[in-house]
């Protein structure tokens, strides 16, 4: 595990999954700068309400969705909406490992031990342990660590791994077997355990 991967960037949004398709399908096309910043900040094909927060979004997105393979990139938008969605989790696992960690040490932990509800205790809990390896991060402000946590759970409820923000139960996780097989193939070891983790 790098350290580097525990990152603040997650603030910008959870899983932005129509943001997500629309920028996949820019990178496809191969917008040059120009045309990509015109489409983003001129004509606002994200609809969001000010140019800074799509700036933010799209640079999140950019650097999550570049990090995938080209196969599961095209499923962002080819694939399904599970599909897409999953591929998408699968960006954000890689990109940011406080969510994959996350997943490994305590919602697979709560499985195991038959607990279905993740508690915001349980993140800061993690949160604080997460410090230990990664000092830096403990010098995020309070408002910043509690949006990641909103961030993380939003992401989770995306996902289908937990049914609501809100009773946060976590639910039966099935992973696309096209998902599946795309990320064996493309040489994916630590999202296929994150997510063999929720089997």
């Amino acid at each position: 595990m790098a350290n580097s991967h525990y990152n603040g960037e997650i603030v910008a949004g959870a899983l932005l999954i129509r943001e997500s398709r629309l920028i996949a399908e820019m990178l496809h096309q191969g917008l040059n700068k120009q045309e990509f910043d015109k489409a983003i900040l001129e004509d606002n094909i994200l609809q969001k309400r000010s140019p800074a927060t799509a700036r933010r979004q799209t640079q999140l997105i950019r650097k999550r969705l570049l990090g995938l393979d080209p196969s599961l990139l095209s499923l962002v938008t080819e694939g399904s909406l599970e599909q897409a969605t999953q591929a998408i989790f699968c960006a954000a696992i890689k990109h940011n490992h406080l969510i994959g960690d996350f997943l490994l040490k305590v919602v697979s932990l709560h499985m195991r031990t038959f607990k279905d509800q993740l508690s915001s205790l349980d993140w800061d809990t993690f949160f604080e342990d997460c410090t230990h390896i990664t000092p830096s991060i403990g010098l995020w402000s309070d408002s910043t660590k509690t949006k990641i946590r909103q961030v993380v759970f939003r992401a989770l409820a995306e996902a289908g791994v937990i049914d609501s923000t809100r009773s946060r139960r976590i639910i039966p996780f099935l992973l696309s077997p096209e998902v599946r097989t795309l990320l064996k193939t493309t040489n994916e070891p630590y999202v296929v355990q994150c997510l063999e983790a929720l089997q």
